[in-house]
C-alpha cells in the first residue's frame, strides 16, 4: 500500500538539511500507532540474523532551492510512503488526518492532502524510476579487524544478484515462506554515472546509492513485493523506493 502526503510549512518555506532522511524517518515513526512503531523499531520481520522494517519512503518532491547545506521548499512538498503492511500505512494516514498540523525539524507544517496511490499493473518485465536511491552493499572485515562497507554500482556484475537475494530475504521474512518463483533481475537503462550517483549521510554514516531508470524482470510476486517494500537495502532509512513508468524506447 502506498500514499502520497502533501504538506506546507506554516512559515511558507520548509527548510531542511540536505541529509534529511533521519528527520523524515523520525516523522513517520512518530505518527504511526505506538504498537506498530515499537514492533518495527525493536523487532521487525526476521530472516536468519537480519531484521527488516519493510517500509520505504521517497525523497521530498516539489519546487525547491538549495543554499549551502540546506534545501528549501517554498511551496508544497510531497512525501511518498510505501509498505506491504497495510495497518502501518493506514495508521500513518489516519493520524495525520486527525492532527492536520505537525512538526518537521521544529517547523510547523499542515497537511494539504493525502492520496492513496493505486498500485499499477505488475508484469514480469517493468521499467522503474527511482524515487529514492537504490543501495546495495557488502560488509567485510579488514586484516586489522575493522569493518568496511563496499557499495555496488548498478554497472557491476554482482549488483543484480545481490538485489535479488535481498528481496527474497525480505519476502521470506514477511510471508514466512519462500516465493514460488525466485527469478529477478535489475538492469540499468538511463543511469548517469555522475548525476545519479548519490551520497547521503544518515546519522553520521555515509551511504552511497543510485537514482535513475531501470528494468526489472522476473517473478511477479517479487516485483510486486519490491514495489511495496522498496528495492535494495536500507529501505526504512529512505532508500529503494520506485515507481513503474512507461518507457517506450525500451521493450
Amino acid at each position: 500500500m502506498r500514499i502520497g502526503i502533501s504538506f506546507v510549512a506554516k512559515s511558507s518555506v520548509l527548510s531542511l538539511p540536505l541529509n534529511y532522511n533521519h528527520i523524515i524517518q523520525g516523522f513517520i515513526y512518530s505518527h504511526i500507532g505506538s504498537s506498530i512503531a515499537s514492533f518495527l523499531h525493536e523487532k521487525g520481520f526476521e530472516f536468519e540474523k537480519r531484521k527488516f522494517k519493510l517500509f520505504t519512503f521517497s525523497r521530498l518532491t516539489g519546487k525547491y532551492k538549495i543554499d549551502q547545506e540546506r534545501i528549501f521548499f517554498p511551496e508544497r512538498a510531497t512525501l511518498y510512503v510505501s509498505s506491504p503492511i497495510e495497518k502501518f500505512i493506514t495508521s500513518l494516514a489516519v493520524n495525520l488526518v486527525r492532527r492536520n498540523t505537525f512538526f518537521i525539524d521544529g517547523q510547523e507544517v499542515f497537511v494539504s492532502g493525502i492520496e492513496v496511490i493505486k498500485k499499477p499493473e505488475i508484469k514480469d518485465t517493468v521499467v522503474i524510476k527511482m524515487l529514492s536511491p537504490i543501495t546495495i552493499y557488502s560488509t567485510f572485515e579488514t586484516e586489522d579487524g575493522r569493518k568496511k562497507t563496499y557499495y555496488y554500482s548498478p554497472f557491476e556484475r554482482d549488483f543484480s544478484e545481490l538485489v535479488r537475494q535481498n528481496i527474497i530475504k525480505k519476502y521470506i521474512a514477511f510471508f514466512e515462506n519462500a516465493p514460488p518463483d525466485t527469478s529477478f533481475t535489475i538492469e540499468p537503462l538511463c543511469v548517469d554515472h555522475k548525476k545519479d550517483n548519490i551520497i547521503l549521510i544518515y546519522k553520521g554514516n555515509i551511504i552511497k546509492g543510485w537514482m535513475g531508470t531501470y528494468r526489472l524482470c522476473g517473478s511477479l510476486d517479487l516485483i510486486s513485493f519490491a514495489y511495496e517494500t522498496g528495492i535494495g537495502g536500507k529501505n526504512s532509512q529512505g532508500f529503494g523506493m520506485f515507481k513503474i513508468i512507461n518507457f517506450k524506447n525500451h521493450k
